[in-house]
């Protein structure tokens, strides 16, 4: 491993989320429980910290993935685009135990993305005239109504990938990509726990999908659960006899 990079590999989530304490804001990546950082998850319930602001697509399901977050009270709000069926997260909202704020998943990319660009807002046309403009600025352009939603920016953002390399340079497994990539570039502190390390340059630069100067520390964690929310499968089609066939 090339020395000047070493600095940026941790042996355990324990190392690798130091710094990360009560009242911080995190961005986690995964779309339900595809895609999710498990170590570092459950790295974040083994350190405790408190009055967190949780900024994902959804806060776990089943009990899994980030509704352990919930179990353990370590939330304070969520800001996410679905709730779906969630319990723990309903329950907290009923209880007012954890302040929830629903975004449209498009407007919730978009938000993410401004503040990893440096854009302070922007205009949209998704929420006018529902409660997601209420307080918000709304302005006529061109003869339509626009919202004007801002960008969101994280103390730390939790991201998974495929294969990583010392620097951080990560390639991604399909649908997991999800919010990973775009999240990795919003916060002040990106950890990317990846499925299998590389050495410099074993990846071929046309399939880094994540480039390594959004990585800060990054950790190897070769066995995840991955677990499937609703496992369905199709019926076997009943094969048709023609009368008298």
């Amino acid at each position: 491993m090339d020395g000047r990079h070493r600095d940026k590999v941790r042996t355990t989530a324990e190392e690798a989320l130091e710094g990360l304490n009560d009242g911080a804001s995190i961005m986690v990546g995964g779309f339900g429980l595809c895609g999710n950082p498990e170590a570092l998850i459950a790295g974040v319930v083994a350190r405790g910290p408190r009055n967190l602001t949780l900024i994902s697509n959804n806060a776990g399901n089943l009990g899994k993935g980030l509704a352990t977050w919930l179990k353990a009270g370590l939330i304070r709000k969520v800001m996410c685009s679905y709730l779906g069926t969630n319990d723990d997260l309903h329950r907290a909202m009923a209880s007012g135990e954890v302040e929830v704020e629903v975004i449209p998943q498009g407007t919730l990319v978009e938000r993410i993305r401004a503040g990893g660009a440096g854009i302070p807002a922007f205009y949209t046309p998704t929420g006018v005239g529902t409660v997601i403009a209420d307080g918000k600025e709304v302005r006529e352009i061109d003869g339509r109504e626009y919202v004007l939603e801002r960008a969101i920016k994280a103390d730390f953002a939790l991201v998974r990938g495929k294969v990583g390399d010392p620097f951080g340079n990560m390639r991604f497994w399909r649908t997991a990509r999800n919010f990973n990539p775009i999240m990795a570039t919003a916060a002040r502190t990106t950890i990317a726990e990846v499925d299998h390390m590389v050495s410099l340059g074993d990846i071929d630069p046309d399939e880094v999908h994540l480039s390594g100067i959004f990585i800060h520390r990054v950790i190897e964690v070769p066995d995840h659960e991955d677990s499937f929310e609703y496992r369905t499968v199709r019926p076997r089609p009943t094969r048709r006899v023609d009368e008298g066939g």
